[in-house]
């Protein structure tokens, strides 16, 4: 992971034309016959900055383009006093149209809306959403023949800015599926990148620009006013791209890598259904969405934690961590008999689990996640592979955990899925249910909807409730049900 703040001086333009970087680079092959030219954003003002001069190009050629923009930005100034986010984001959609409009005339433009700072946890929406344009074009264009690809164009893989890393590995995955060519373009590797880099740079290509072209880019950028200006004399509204920056995207050449895209990966992986998990990086879970009667499909786990060792970032993040003590912290007791966690992933709250109860058993669908956990665990936890709740393990537990599991199942399975929860406590047992509350639409149920099932059981009191605007957390035992102070005779 590379870290890097907008605001350091970091690499200067004159470090890189020093270093002769840019005569190195062989040119980029550009066909006269582009049939069509994709360009995604993750946030409005990228392809201006990356892609602009291309964009000139083909426009100026008749290749039709359409630019394609997963977020509104409105996390660019997340302090500002000047202007909420709701705000921000209408006008860097205005400020983004605005832009395409000098850079290539008359192209279409699409807003999918996503949260800025969030294509990790909204990954299937923006494969959904661009494989459906791509496709699109396709069934425009039946018979192409032998004619060039759509040419599909996104931020790189590497730039080092998260939301770039994942717009690129998911403009990479559709391109692998769709027979696109993939151009990706650097943005912020230029600001902490290190001219003597060869490994990064062998995949690089070189795209002069001629006059027109730079002007047209340079145009375009000035129209994105709420990154390359103050918002108001505020240090919280300080430009976020700086003279340095712009700098960079002043050069007479712009650099693509053509490097190969993975191949096609089974549809429950590749192209989720609309129903498909969201890989939730802040808490695995929805806040609101659309009610869906079917559950996930396993196989989308199988192949999201593929060589991901810790996919949730739950050995990395402070948000996981600490909603982890707060989940220890709520079990009304010191110790269990018997716990049950379903869900287990890569057995990092198991292992916490684990010094609270004499046995656990921990249940997930992913072999991958499942392997992690028995290397994290060895032999001190059972871990049973299963499709919940068609399947479920034997015995009674006074202890259930659900935790950020519940809204992976349609409407008919959670209420299954509870009742097999409730049926696996002792008289004595507590059941416990955390889940993520942000939107999330794909997900077949929200959060919430996930609680206030729970709730609504007769054979079930809520001990505690715990509700912030990020995650709830819940904690259920058998009626009457007696509270910590009572129990230890306290109260």
């Amino acid at each position: 992971m590379v870290t890097f703040d907008h605001r350091d001086p970091g690499t200067t333009e004159d470090a890189w034309r020093a270093d002769g970087f840019f005569d190195r680079l062989p040119p980029l092959d550009l066909p006269d016959d582009v049939p069509h030219l994709v360009a995604l954003a993750a946030h409005p003002d990228d392809e201006s900055l990356g892609a602009g001069g291309l964009l000139a190009r083909l426009a100026r050629r008749g290749a039709p383009v359409t630019v394609v923009v997963a977020t509104d930005g409105e996390a660019s100034h997340p302090d500002s006093p000047t202007l909420s986010p709701a705000r921000l984001a209408r006008l860097r959609r205005r400020e983004l149209v605005d832009a395409v409009d000098v850079a290539a005339p008359g192209a279409a433009v699409v807003f999918l809306g996503l949260p800025d700072g969030g294509l990790r946890e909204h990954r299937p929406t923006l494969h959904r959403q661009l494989s459906a344009i791509l496709g699109a074009l396709a069934e425009d264009e039946p018979g192409r023949g032998e004619r060039a690809p759509v040419m599909l164009c996104a931020p790189w893989r590497s730039d080092g800015h998260r939301d770039h890393r994942i717009a690129g590995e998911v403009a990479a995955a559709v391109a692998g599926e769709q027979g696109a060519r993939l151009l990706e373009y650097p943005i912020w590797w230029w600001h902490w990148g290190n001219p003597d880099d060869r490994t990064a740079t062998k995949d690089m290509r070189a795209l002069t620009l001629t006059p027109q072209e730079r002007a047209a880019k340079r145009l375009a950028l000035a129209a994105h006013r709420s990154q390359v200006e103050p918002l108001s004399p505020d240090p919280r509204d300080a430009a976020t791209v700086g003279p340095e920056m712009l700098r960079h995207a002043d050069r007479d050449v712009e650099v693509f890598v053509e490097a190969p895209c993975p191949s096609p990966a089974p549809p429950s992986a590749s192209a989720p259904s609309p129903t498909a998990e969201s890989e939730p990086g802040s808490g695995r879970g929805p806040g609101s969405g659309s009610t869906s009667s079917e559950s996930l499909p396993a196989g989308f786990f199988d192949a999201f934690y593929r060589g991901r060792p810790d996919p949730w970032g739950f050995e990395t993040r402070w948000y996981e961590e600490r909603k982890r003590a707060v989940t220890l912290a709520s079990l009304p007791r010191a110790r269990f008999r018997a716990g049950l966690e379903i869900g287990c992933s890569t057995g990092v709250l198991t292992a916490d689990l684990a010094t609270r109860c004499d046995r656990l058993v921990g249940v997930d669908v992913a072999a991958a996640a499942l392997a992690a956990a028995r290397e994290r665990l060895g032999d001190e936890v059972e871990l049973l592979r299963l499709r919940t709740p068609a399947e479920w393990p034997e015995g009674l537990f006074d202890l259930v955990v659900l935790s950020e599991v519940g809204y992976y199942y349609g409407a008919s399975d959670l209420e299954t899925a509870i009742s097999r929860a409730v049926g696996s406590l002792t008289a004595d047992g507590v059941l416990v249910a955390c889940h993520w509350r942000h939107p999330v639409p794909e997900y077949p149920l929200r959060g919430d909807d996930v609680h206030a099932a729970l709730a609504a059981r007769a054979e079930l009191v809520r001990l505690v409730h715990h509700l912030e605007d990020d995650f709830v957390l819940e904690v259920f035992v058998r009626p009457p049900g007696r509270s910590v102070a009572a129990e230890a005779g306290l109260a």
